[in-house]
């Protein structure tokens, strides 16, 4: 399975589980109750699974890179590690709807920062660096939603 199947069968597995949780919603309105506001974080928790997996992709291609000898990936694979340790976990905490979100949005706003940043260096020679830094910039602008 190349790059490009593996995101968009795990994207269109994502949108299912938000369609099919939806779905019960709408058929039993009072079938399940949240009492935080339910929906109040699917913008970012869909933002940040978008991240993560585009930049588990990066994060291969960077290795792959890497083993090949061209050092010039590592502070790409570095800063997407990081992103995604920092994404995974407030993924987590927003569909738990925690109390620490609004801190470790601002923490991942500035990781998603730093990972766009470094990402658009090869986003001219690499998609996956680019399909990165785009979802990176989304996720930034999600987390700066919340953690403001």
């Amino acid at each position: 399975m190349d790059r490009r199947t593996l995101i968009q069968t795990a994207s269109t597995a994502a949108l299912a589980a938000f369609a099919t949780a939806a779905a019960a919603q709408a058929k039993d309105p009072h079938a399940h109750h949240h009492h935080h506001g339910a929906g109040m974080n699917e913008a970012l928790v869909s933002s940040l699974s978008a991240c993560l997996i585009t930049g588990q992709a990066c994060l291969a291609h960077c290795l792959v890179l890497l083993g090949q000898g061209d050092k010039e990936m590592a502070a790409c694979a570095q800063s997407v590690n990081q992103m995604l340790a920092i994404c995974d976990a407030l993924q987590k905490v927003a569909i738990q709807q925690g109390s620490m979100l609004k801190d470790l949005a601002k923490v991942a706003a500035r990781t998603c920062e730093a990972c766009e940043k470094e990402c658009k260096k090869h986003a001219s020679k690499h998609a996956e660096c680019k399909a990165c830094a785009d979802s990176c910039a989304d996720c930034l602008q999600q987390c700066k939603a919340v953690g403001a």
